[in-house]
């Protein structure tokens, strides 16, 4: 189908999705769960999995290779994060707030679907099935756009999705894939006033450029993080050193994974060796990726390690490499990472209550941590089910994007003949 003809389906689609009860998409929820557990879809899933991750190697980095890749485990999570998805509480309908007027109206500000819900995304397969899932529940149709390292395991994954959503009698055009993986779709759906009420890019800083700049339906900015940590004066050592590695290296491709490290001058010299034999000799040892450091001048006057460049510490990483600077307070790093965050997550590793109190009131970021690791960002372990995106902007969501964050909302008021005098 051309692009135009799957906007078209799932602009009809929206309708009936909308009016669905709570029971016949949770219904279609789990029989989408059940599809993807299915033996026959499993392996239609993992062949062209295989099939994409042959066609990618010697084109993507390791890293990207791994956000690609399925397995089990993997289809496993994604089935159970529809079933947490068919748990939660429906949005749709529910009264955000009630005002009983003198006159006698009553006004409900009432959550409604925003009807088709377009995401274009990468080379990560499991964000078709959760965006699909988030989308059903909170009552909207949805258009996915993935990236062509990813599209032959996205189509088998929408494939299994939509005998769930057939089942349940529901249209298959709920769930639509574009076929189309050149940047051509990407634009169309950029600018398919009429069709798509709701734009969410997740990926890069190119993507979510080109979505701003171009975008003339409602746009969400998301996914982009540059997370910094400041590791404080009177941080626990053992444990900063621990929430770095986790937050740095347990996967360093998701937009939640630290890139920047800052440290604070008074403990520098006791803490940077530390961090230094941490991340490269003990991961080494335990055969694991090490990481490269990128040192502005004060952390290298300490430890080894590359020099950093004129953007290291504006830079998305995405892979094994972390910036590392020194700063001389608490108020130094906040105002770097006013200077250098991308408002994702930012978090601060301290024991004292002043310096944690102004770290959280003055990094203006969607999620700001105390002496916790940025890998808590995620939808799953926001109590969401699962996420739409991040957003790192302000209109109309900000952080994790569940089930909430998909339905705008319109006024309902109830008369029994009152006219305006």
């Amino acid at each position: 189908m051309t692009t135009q003809e799957i906007l078209t389906a799932a602009r009809d689609a929206k309708r009936t999705v909308g009016v669905s009860g709570t029971a016949q998409r949770n219904r279609a929820l789990l029989g989408m769960a059940d599809a993807l557990d299915d033996a026959a879809n499993r392996a239609a899933i993992l062949s062209a999995n295989a099939a994409d991750l042959d066609a990618a190697r010697g084109h993507i980095s390791e890293v990207m290779l791994d956000r690609l890749a399925l397995n089990g485990k993997r289809l496993d999570g994604m089935s159970q994060g529809i079933r947490e998805v068919a748990a939660l509480p429906d949005p749709v309908g529910a009264v955000l707030r009630r005002i009983q007027r003198p006159n006698g109206l009553v006004i409900e500000k009432t959550a409604v679907p925003m009807g088709v819900i377009a995401i274009i995304y990468e080379s990560r397969p499991n964000v078709t099935s959760d965006a699909a899932a988030l989308a059903l529940k909170s009552g909207n149709a949805c258009v996915l756009r993935c990236g062509k390292e990813a599209w032959r395991t996205s189509k088998a994954i929408v494939d299994a999705l939509r005998q769930g959503v057939t089942a349940a009698g529901l249209p298959a055009a709920a769930v639509n894939l574009i076929e189309d993986t050149t940047r051509a779709s990407s634009y169309a759906l950029m600018e398919a006033v009429g069709y798509v009420d709701l734009l969410i890019p997740r990926g890069g800083a190119g993507l979510i450029r080109a979505c701003v700049e171009n975008a003339k339906v409602p746009c969400i900015q998301t996914g982009t993080g540059i997370c910094h940590i400041y590791v404080d004066d009177t941080a626990d050592q053992a444990k900063a050193l621990d929430i770095i590695e986790n937050a740095k290296a347990s996967r360093p491709s998701v937009c939640n994974a630290e890139e920047v490290c800052l440290v604070h001058k008074d403990i520098a010299a006791q803490f940077l060796p530390k961090l230094a034999q941490r991340l490269g000799p003990d991961r080494a040892a335990r055969g694991l990726h090490p990481v490269e450091l990128r040192l502005d001048p004060r952390a290298a006057a300490v430890i080894p390690g590359t020099p950093a460049g004129p953007q290291d510490f504006d830079t998305e990483f995405l892979d094994y490499i972390l910036a590392v600077g020194v700063v001389d307070s608490v108020e130094d790093a906040v105002a770097h990472i006013a200077a250098h965050s991308t408002g994702h997550s930012d978090a601060i590793l301290s024991q004292t209550p002043s310096h944690i109190d102004l770290f959280t009131a003055a990094v203006d970021s969607a999620a700001v941590y105390v002496n916790c690791s940025t890998r808590f960002t995620d939808g799953g372990e926001f109590g969401l089910g699962c996420e739409m995106g991040i957003s790192t902007q302000k209109l109309h969501a900000r952080g994790p994007m569940g089930l909430a964050e998909l339905c705008t909302y319109k006024y309902i008021i109830r008369g029994d003949g009152q006219i305006r005098a």
